[in-house]
């Protein structure tokens, strides 16, 4: 039952699609807010590698700490995490806002893409800036360093729920990232919230499409209710 479940999670090739197109960060969280989940937004310290990336996809989490001696044998649970990754993923990393190390850089992007994931979201440093732009692989971190891994931060746990920054992010729900920062949408309403989204949507471009035709915002906000 478990490979059945995680199989039918990532179905979802053509909502991610539509999402990503339709969708914006804003919008899904106050989706959210209507349906009383009012902390789902993880910290506005975690920004897109570049401005106009866009993330959306099912969440593996992951779990960084910072550490202060060279293992025997590095990187065993962050491989063994990026190679889990299967169609539709998006890793979610925690590193606690290390600023020790980067978790991480081109070759897991590399990795990552081929697997299939649709980008990374890291509460951490990540490297290799220009080669991770230059692929238009979506990723979001707390900020840049040269630094390694090795020796100051190691993967305790993945697949399993984190903390990061505050929000609880639990394998395979949906998260969504953009401009204007990254929304966690917990999978027990994520059609409920994916609608609401979706008809916000609708009424703001109705909103839009009157007040460019001269209506005042007052008119307009006791028309449709949006601000």
């Amino acid at each position: 039952m478990p490979n059945e479940q995680k199989d039918s999670r990532h179905n979802d090739t053509a909502l991610f699609d539509m999402m990503e197109k339709q969708l914006y960060a804003a919008v899904i969280s106050d989706a959210l807010d209507a349906a009383g989940y009012r902390q789902q937004t993880l910290p506005h310290t975690i920004r897109p590698l570049y401005p106009e990336a866009v993330v959306v996809g099912r969440a593996l989490p992951v779990q960084s700490v910072d550490v202060y001696e060279i293992p025997d044998e590095p990187y065993q649970q962050e491989i063994a995490a990026v190679d889990s990754l299967t169609p539709n993923d998006v890793l979610v990393c925690s590193t606690h806002e290390s600023t020790r190390n980067c978790f991480w850089g081109e070759l897991l992007s590399t990795a990552a893409r081929a697997r299939g994931a649709r980008g990374a979201i890291i509460e951490g440093f990540i490297r290799d800036a220009h080669q991770i732009i230059a692929m238009q692989f979506p990723v979001f971190m707390t900020g840049l360093s040269p630094v390694d891994s090795n020796g100051r931060g190691d993967v305790v746990a993945y697949n399993v729920p984190i903390e990061c920054g505050g929000v609880t992010v639990n394998p395979g729900d949906i998260v969504f990232g953009d401009l204007d920062g990254v929304v966690v949408i917990p999978q027990t309403v994520e059609t409920a919230v994916i609608h609401a989204a979706l008809e916000k949507v609708s009424g703001e471009n109705r909103t839009r499409d009157a007040l460019r035709a001269g209506a005042t915002l007052r008119e307009v906000y006791d028309k449709y209710g949006i601000l």
